[in-house]
């Protein structure tokens, strides 16, 4: 198959993925790129007895955490080339809807990100365990103890909220 095929039939997904992981379009769209660049380069290690998509999932939540120690090395960067950009995309954010579920997606973006990446792949992308585990690396347990750990914190948080 050609890394056209690949695109057209997971590109759609592919890019979900990183507009859920990344803080704006323009972040995801990058990450969207680089992620099939990468591709591009080790598709002759992938193993074609296995299913594309977990692999694909991987090569694109590594090269997200790529990003993040980037991010960390370089405190200076923000995301913003400067703070009239920065402003531009606030103001340009839609006010939520009536089913307003931002106090859960701002509860997991302040999970630890070993926690946020598996509960953004299992629940919001559908993944099964066995796929999500394929993705990261990890073993089948670690990410149902993942989810069982990030589900724990985000009723603790969300339950203090409530409270106040």
């Amino acid at each position: 198959m050609t890394i056209d095929h690949y695109i057209q039939q997971h590109g759609r997904r592919l890019f979900g993925l990183c507009m859920t992981l990344c803080a704006d379009r323009f972040s995801a769209e990058d990450l969207y790129q680089e992620t099939w660049l990468r591709v591009c380069r080790r598709i002759g290690q992938y193993d074609t007895r296995r299913e594309f998509e977990p692999w694909l999932t991987g090569i694109c939540v590594n090269t997200y955490r790529d990003e993040l120690r980037r991010r960390k090395l370089s405190r200076l960067f923000d995301g913003f080339a400067s703070t009239e950009e920065k402003e531009q995309t606030i103001n340009a954010v839609e006010a939520p809807g009536p089913e307003d579920h931002s106090d859960l997606h701002a509860a997991i973006d302040r999970l630890p990100d070993k926690l946020r990446v598996a509960v953004i792949l299992h629940y919001f992308h559908d993944m099964k365990h066995e796929q999500t585990a394929a993705a990261l690396g990890i073993p089948v347990g670690t990410v149902k103890s993942r989810l069982n750990q990030a589900k724990k914190r985000l009723r603790e948080e969300l339950q203090y909220e409530a409270d106040i």
